[in-house]
């Protein structure tokens, strides 16, 4: 069962699903989820097939549209703004406490790709998160700067900054605002120098395989500034003490940022590889999913 929800973030008003257990009864309190969708994704996509999943199995799971993304408001649209991404997922625990069938005390977080990089950025701060998990976690900043985990040249990346500022400016002054593609927009954009995860996202993305009319796969350019500014994995150590699941495909090229994650927490933790896997794969593929949903259904029996 999904009912159509909506909070707020500040003034920004956010549309969501909540998904609801079998034979669910208002009567009851059931442990919760709030689900981050990946960076350029919407709730219907493949966070919205793992809570339908995750509900199955007796969680009361909210997902959700990003400030400035989807069928959410704010402007400028398609801003990709991680202390917002954050925020977001706060305030879904907000609208969650609100519901008297929901256990506020029985609360976790799960997000995938980039929404598995905030997830694991709210839980260190978000105390209301007793669990957290990550399916082909991408942390927004700590990727950006260093692309697929390569060491790119600090010149590289403040000119990119410059860039951005530079087109801030000019937007400030009426011009029309630029986008940058998450993925590749056209199949002649692929080559053989393209990494599986753009190659595969362009499959999911731009074609009736996961396409939807509100993911664009695109952010406005003057998002880099706030994207190259995000940290995940700085405090890990000190404050990341939840239970924390981290799942990544054997084949997956962001499998690294899972790795760097396991490796930084100090409190339990599991990092489960599913073989054969790759970054796009865990999104939708049938035999890879069900096995990460069983991994997070053991995972969140603590709630």
């Amino acid at each position: 069962m999904v009912r159509t929800v909506s909070f707020r973030n500040k003034a920004v008003q956010i549309a969501a699903h909540l998904h609801l257990p079998d034979n669910f009864s208002e009567e009851k309190q059931y442990p919760a989820l709030v689900g981050i969708h990946p960076a350029g994704g919407v709730k219907e996509q493949t966070i919205g097939l793992y809570a339908e999943l995750l509900a199955e199995h007796g969680f009361v799971t909210v997902v959700y549209d990003s400030s400035y993304q989807g069928a959410s408001g704010g402007e400028p649209r398609l801003l990709e703004d991680p202390s917002t991404r954050v925020e977001d997922a706060r305030c879904a625990a907000d609208y969650l406490t609100t519901l008297p069938f929901v256990d506020a005390e029985r609360m976790g977080v799960f997000g995938i790709c980039a929404g598995g990089g905030y997830a694991l950025s709210v839980a260190q701060t978000e105390r209301r998160f007793k669990a957290v998990a990550t399916v082909s976690a991408a942390p927004m900043g700590e990727s950006s700067r260093a692309f697929m985990g390569n060491v790119v040249p600090a010149a590289e990346n403040i000119a990119a900054m410059e860039m951005a500022a530079r087109q801030r400016s000019a937007e400030a002054r009426g011009a029309e605002p630029l986008y940058a593609p998450f993925v590749p927009e056209k199949l002649e954009d692929i080559d053989e120098n393209t990494p599986d995860m753009l190659r595969e996202g362009y499959d999911y993305y731009r074609t009736p395989r996961g396409a939807h009319p509100n993911s664009k796969g695109r952010f406005l350019l003057t998002s880099m500034d706030r994207m190259y500014a995000f940290s995940v994995f700085d405090l890990i150590p000190e404050f990341l003490t939840q239970p924390t699941l981290l799942i990544a495909g054997s084949k997956a090229d962001t499998k690294l940022w899972s790795d760097r994650a396991y490796e930084l927490s100090r409190g339990p933790k599991e990092l489960f590889v599913v073989e054969g896997a790759t970054h796009i794969a865990m999104y939708d593929t049938p035999e890879y999913v069900d096995q990460a949903i069983t991994q997070m259904v053991k995972h969140f029996a603590i709630l």
